[in-house]
């Protein structure tokens, strides 16, 4: 049987002990139970891993750092397509481009993706990390790098860690704020999607920001 058609607890099995055997077997279904599923998992520390060593359920180091490796692998093969010159063009590719990085994540990542006129990726910034408030997201932050590198517009992301999409007031209050910083010095905000588990929401798609699709920046 291919690993497309092994269930959870098999793969994790061979992660454990590079084989499937009985033990790694019972050791796969003990942390899927104790995290409650490969989401829990996935947002596991090779410590908090290694700690249920005790209980009996726990792992080894090397089985920890590998099982943290294959989900880091899996976030990075999915998000490695947005690189400088990429073009984007619908909320639903910026998405597809970084569900797998920010799904897990426990605290919310604010990124901003400078763009040229044609729409192709200049570069990535971080631009916090923590609950997302309006003194965290300073205009400052979003702006000196989109102006160092002459964008012409730029893409907001951040990750919801519940899950849920659904914008929060202070996702409203900074998207507001940093449109109007925006309109005064010439770089649109284009988009500001909100990554939540299998989900998203766009604000562009939501009419929240005003209809100037990523295809019609300028």
């Amino acid at each position: 049987m291919g690993p497309e058609r092994a269930s959870d607890r098999d793969l994790l099995a061979v992660l454990i002990s590079g084989g499937s055997t009985t033990e790694a077997e019972r050791r796969a279904g003990e942390l899927l139970r104790v995290f409650g599923s490969l989401r829990g998992l996935a947002s596991a520390t090779p410590r908090e891993l290694e700690a249920l060593r005790g209980t009996g359920r726990g792992l080894g180091r090397v089985s920890a750092l590998r099982i943290s490796a294959a989900f880091a692998l899996g976030r990075r093969m999915r998000s490695a397509l947005v690189q400088r010159g990429s073009l984007l063009k619908t909320s639903l590719e910026i998405f597809e481009h970084y569900h797998e990085r920010l799904r897990y994540l426990r605290k919310e990542r604010f990124l901003s993706i400078l763009i040229d006129a044609k729409n192709r990726v200049i570069r990535e910034e971080l631009v916090s990390e923590g609950t997302l408030t309006a003194s965290l997201v300073h205009p400052r932050e979003v702006f000196a790098p989109a102006i160092r590198e002459s964008a012409a517009g730029i893409v907001l992301v951040h990750n919801h860690p519940s899950g849920d999409p659904e914008p929060s007031p202070e996702d409203l209050e900074v998207t507001h704020r940093l449109r109007a910083v925006g309109e005064l010095i010439g770089i649109r905000i284009c988009d500001h999607v909100i990554i939540g588990d299998g989900t998203y929401v766009s604000f562009l798609e939501r009419g929240i920001l005003p209809p100037a699709p990523l295809g019609g920046v300028s």
